[in-house]
């Protein structure tokens, strides 16, 4: 079990005199677990998003990222307890991503000659692979700094000497996990074998942003307005992908929205209300429906009584 900590999380764009964007969120979402994160445009949320998974064009000017993780969350690793809590900030977005942290675009980027299946699985080998790095020993990091250096000096290996490295997971295997992922999701196969988006529609993209996610089993996704601009059909096909990810991987979904028509088919635990670069409400299902009926005005009102 994984779960993302946000604590009193300030932000800015990061250039002298940046606008404010975020002024104190706090949030909390763990493994398994549908949070939905609401609010008007600008009011801060996407902005949140990036900064969880490390976007340069923000400045954290305080509080905290944290992600607290089991000792048993990645099979294969034993977590010593001084490694089950990792502060984001201070770290590289490769090194959140192998940590378990996922973001889902708002607009995937389209990718023209690398296809879906060499993308997916160098991510896939890259995580791993980057993995085991932030939890090696350092007895063990010696040891391989030592074996590159001799390789670099030519002593062990030969560029001329066998094939390139496959990495962790090798074509074969790939495929096999590849389908049954596409399988989950009710994918058409075909998908694999085109670039990286070229020519996809809207829903497609948004299709395969989820199939990234069901490879890389993520402990935390986030997924930033992953629901607009479906149409009903595609929009089913999008949230039965992610209700598998939480049902079939466990992962904790942060699910960024301005429309309770996604929520339809993935009911969240929890519903947060941000306005003004704050979190200012929270509760169940039923406030995204009183969301969808009222609008934003009433919140607004509430919050600024209490303050």
């Amino acid at each position: 079990m994984a779960t993302l900590e946000i604590s009193n999380l300030h932000a800015q764009v990061a250039e002298e005199g940046g606008e404010t964007i975020l002024r104190g969120v706090d949030l909390e979402v763990s493994s398994g677990e549908i949070h939905a994160l609401m609010g008007p445009n600008g009011s801060g949320k996407s902005t949140m998003a990036k900064i969880i998974a490390g976007h340069p064009a923000y400045e954290v000017t305080e509080g905290d990222v944290l992600l607290h993780i089991d000792d048993d969350e990645f099979e294969g690793i034993d977590i010593e307890e001084d490694d089950r809590t990792w502060d984001l900030l201070n770290l590289e977005p490769n090194e959140r991503a192998a940590l378990g942290i996922f973001l889902g675009f708002q607009y995937p980027a389209e990718i023209e000659g690398v296809t879906m299946v060499n993308f997916l699985r160098t991510a896939l080998n890259a995580k791993l692979e980057e993995r085991e790095e932030l939890f090696e020993d350092e007895d063990e990091e010696e040891e391989e700094t030592e074996a590159t250096n001799e390789d670099a000096a030519g002593y062990d290996t030969s560029p001329m000497e066998g094939p390139a490295d496959e990495g962790e997971i090798g074509v074969a295997e790939f495929q096999q996990l590849l389908q049954e992922k596409m399988e989950l999701l009710d994918m058409d196969e075909r998908f694999a074998q085109r670039y990286l988006n070229a020519g996809f529609s809207g829903g497609e993209k948004k299709q395969n942003e989820v199939l990234q996610a069901a490879i890389l089993e993520p402990s935390i996704a986030v997924l930033d307005e992953i629901d607009s601009g479906l149409d009903i059909d595609r929009l089913q096909d999008v949230s039965n992908g992610i209700n598998a990810l939480r049902d079939e991987v466990g992962t904790g979904i942060l699910q960024i929205t301005h429309y309770q028509r996604i929520l339809d088919y993935v009911e969240p635990d929890y519903v947060h209300v941000m306005l003004d670069g704050e979190v200012v409400k929270q509760g169940d299902a039923t406030l995204a429906e009183q969301l969808e009926e009222k609008g934003y005005d009433w919140v607004r009102e509430e919050a600024y009584e209490a303050a």
